[in-house]
């Protein structure tokens, strides 16, 4: 009976530069898995908007594989703890050697993943998996001691020397197979909607911003690496100007890696790490963070079962206000900048990453409201929602994590509102009650007549007194 090997993806939705692809097929003949989890995916908060982007990459990455002559199986599981079984049985029915896939770093997957590796040594056979969300494999950027960075300087330093001895390369494509000649009845094919795996769905119009493909992926970067990056640095800030790469959900889910963007980056270099300009420079850092944030995540497994990265915040007083909360998430607080920002992301399931700081820090600091309630809130509603760089931003903005903002420094959201969106324009695209005012009200449109007519909420709480009361809240924890 002919063997086979098995290549199951997961938040890798691409052919090129897949390690755990390429390493399957050039080990044999190869079949396909794709498991979907929609119970799971809800307890882990995951966004309509984007599992509906991962379905329509699903599609593409099917027709993909058609062309390699790769059978996709795809098959519903409705929670993990029910997936060693089926990848036991499917190894079973096809005869397959080896399962192969790329890490996932979550305490969940890494539990779900050891069961499998446990259930099939069983039957000596092997859950190879391999580094791939990550430049760096995890638990390899160490300090002296050997032990993980607690700091993002120091860590980038390490990544700067890894780099600059060489850039990671990308794997080769997988040749075109042999048709496989199988059937396989029981299984299915067919990629659902995300109408059938849930009671709800997600408008023409946020699909129309969210176009999928590799090849779309690719442009995107290309278009951002030739005429936008060299820029980056100057114009990132201003959530006005398209100056940032929103690949976010393109890496996310994997239709795009970490390594094509830092070739890519480099590639005027000819591969080499030479940094040309502050631009090339900013975004390479961007990166790099992202890259920290899932190196904590495997690191310090509390990160992602709610808890602090600082122990001791877990002492602080958060205030129950949830009629605030509700503020705050349908972008009705009276700050026109946070509730832009909110208004934007329930929009298009995106939101800039200046304005991502100043809504978490709105919440966290002047509302006092309890940071995992607003990490959730974006998970459930961000097309990129990433569990560690999610985390790390709110724990950042909350000073309770990582290379925390001193808990003393609190964002005034009208001064951020003035310097990032001087005109206006941003406000007026998200906030169209406010469109007919000049550039130096917009920020702040009671400031000067607390009388003023307008369809717009006042704003929700005072900045200096709530400020004062979140500088006194961190104190507290320390006394």
């Amino acid at each position: 009976m002919q063997q086979f090997q098995l290549i199951w993806f997961r938040q890798d939705l691409r052919l090129q530069d897949h390690a755990a692809l390429w390493h399957a097929t050039t080990a044999g003949q190869t079949i396909a898995v794709v498991i979907l989890s929609p119970e799971q995916w809800q307890l882990h908060d995951d966004a309509p908007i984007k599992i509906d982007f991962y379905l329509r990459q699903l599609q593409q990455l099917k027709q993909n594989l058609d062309s390699l002559n790769i059978p996709l199986i795809i098959e519903i599981i409705p929670l993990w703890k029910n997936i060693p079984q089926f990848i036991q049985k499917l190894c079973l029915d096809f005869n397959i050697t080896d399962v192969h896939a790329n890490i996932e770093l979550g305490q969940n997957e890494l539990t779900r993943d050891a069961s499998i590796q446990q259930l099939l040594n069983q039957s000596h056979k092997e859950l190879q998996l391999y580094h791939d969300r990550t430049l760096f494999p995890v638990a390899t950027i160490r300090n002296k001691s050997n032990l993980p960075y607690q700091v993002f300087g120091a860590f980038k330093k390490q990544c700067y020397e890894h780099l600059s001895i060489s850039l990671p390369q990308c794997f080769p494509q997988p040749e075109v197979q042999k048709q496989i000649n199988i059937k396989f009845p029981q299984y299915h094919s067919k990629i659902p909607n995300i109408e059938e795996l849930y009671e709800m769905s997600v408008t023409q119009n946020q699909r129309d911003l969210w176009q999928v493909s590799e090849a779309h992926a690719l442009q995107y970067l290309d278009d951002f690496i030739e005429n936008k990056v060299s820029s980056y640095q100057k114009e990132r800030d201003f959530p006005n100007l398209n100056g940032t790469s929103q690949l976010s959900a393109y890496l996310n889910i994997g239709i795009l890696s970490i390594r094509q963007c830092i070739q890519a980056l480099f590639r005027h270099q000819q591969g080499q790490f030479h940094i040309d300009n502050e631009g090339q420079q900013t975004w390479l850092d961007e990166l790099l963070w992202r890259e920290f944030y899932q190196h904590i995540l495997f690191d310090f497994p509390k990160v992602s079962k709610h808890l602090p990265f600082k122990d001791n915040t877990q002492k602080i007083q958060w205030r129950h206000a949830p009629e605030d909360l509700i503020a705050w998430q349908q972008g009705q607080t009276g700050i026109p900048i946070v509730d832009a920002g909110m208004r934007q992301l329930l929009s298009t399931g995106w939101m800039h990453n200046r304005v991502r700081m100043i809504v978490a820090m709105f919440l966290c600091k002047n509302l006092l409201i309890d940071w995992r309630l607003g990490e959730q809130w974006f998970m459930q509603h961000l097309i990129d929602g990433d569990l560690a760089a999610n985390n790390g931003g709110w724990q950042w903005c909350a000073s309770t994590g990582t290379d925390s903002v001193p808990y003393f420094r609190i964002f005034n959201p009208v001064s951020q509102s003035q310097k990032f969106d001087m005109g206006g324009d941003y406000i007026r695209r998200w906030v169209p009650e406010l469109i007919h005012l000049d550039a130096k009200m917009i920020h702040e449109p009671y400031a000067k007549n607390p009388n003023l007519q307008l369809n717009y909420p006042k704003p929700m709480v005072d900045l200096k007194a709530s400020r004062i009361r979140a500088i006194e809240a961190f104190k507290r924890i320390s006394l």
